[in-house]
């Protein structure tokens, strides 16, 4: 079956750009000292062992965040398996003998976690917008950036080499469309961002958020709030309409609630006695339930403990 062209040509451009390594490099941590510098990748490029304390991140790595729990899975299976693919170095500019990580960076932390003392790992030489490049398409193909990390990373290619929006479409596989609106989440504020870093709200709130005059308050409060997109959508609609922000924040639980939500509210408060409301957020949503004193969550918890025969 063939592969949309898209991929494809994303496919062809990293293979040649680093080689193909899936699959090489089969150390385990008995023998990882001594792997056969005679292994290659099917593109030609020899396989060996270095240091792993010869070795340093690349400065330009678009990516900054690494989950603790990943990090400590991934050297588990190192531990028991070895590393199943060897990363991608290029001889450091700064220092003699020493190296930096093109690709592969997390698999080099998580070999520093399981003790190893080397890694499989080619050679290439690459200049800076080569490294820059394959870090961004090595991150994206894999899904592993969060939306800040691509948007600072398109925009370190825009700003330091040139590039545009176009070309920069074709070198990570993605349409000008998607570019332009992650480039867009760089007009966020720092603590806006770092919302976006950790997950606290998703793109599309973000870029939801971006339509108001002053964006980073209207963050704020969708992520105290647990709001949904279409929330911060409907509040900034009010607020482009003259509104101001402390005027609707006590009406956002009321925007754009679709009509099966209502009703289940309805319902819920009719059995539980209690009133009852729905958030729908980014990652799932919220139940809450609001009594008046201990008595009411006495019963509260009666009922919602009580056996069904």
């Amino acid at each position: 079956m063939t592969p949309p062209a898209k991929q494809s040509r994303l496919g062809k451009g990293l293979s040649a750009l680093i080689g193909e390594v899936e699959g090489v490099g089969l150390a385990t941590p008995e023998d990882s000292s001594s792997a056969s510098p005679s292994s290659t990748t099917s593109g030609g490029s020899p396989v060996d062992e270095y240091q792993i304390a010869d070795i340093r991140p690349n400065p330009a790595q678009p990516r900054r965040t690494f989950s603790e729990q990943e990090l400590d899975e991934l050297a588990t299976s190192i531990k028991q398996r070895g590393v199943l693919q060897a990363i991608i170095l290029r001889p450091d500019p700064d220092a003699p003998n020493k190296y930096q990580i093109v690709a592969g960076e997390r698999r080099w932390r998580a070999a520093q976690r399981a003790g190893l003392k080397t890694i499989p790992a080619i050679v290439r030489d690459m200049d800076e917008l080569q490294l820059l490049e394959v870090g961004i398409i090595e991150n994206v193909q894999r899904e592993d950036l969060n939306p800040i990390e691509e948007a600072e990373a398109y925009g370190a290619l825009i700003k330091r080499f040139g590039r545009t929006q176009e070309n920069l479409a074709e070198s990570v596989g993605k349409s000008r469309a998607h570019i332009a609106n992650t480039l867009r989440l760089l007009n966020l504020g720092e603590t806006a961002r770092e919302h976006l870093r950790q997950g606290r709200i998703s793109a599309g709130h973000a870029r939801a958020a971006l339509g108001a005059p002053d964006p980073d308050p209207v963050v704020d409060m969708a992520v105290a709030k647990s709001m949904s997109v279409r929330e911060v959508e409907a509040l900034v609609k009010r607020l482009k309409d003259g509104n101001a922000l402390d005027t609707v924040a006590s009406k956002v639980n009321a925007i754009d609630k679709d009509v099966d939500t209502e009703a289940l509210e309805s319902d819920l408060a009719r059995v539980l006695g209690l009133k009852v409301d729905i958030r729908q957020g980014a990652k799932g949503g919220e139940l809450r339930i609001k009594y008046g004193d201990l008595e009411q969550l006495d019963e509260l918890c009666r009922r919602l403990t009580a056996k069904r025969s």
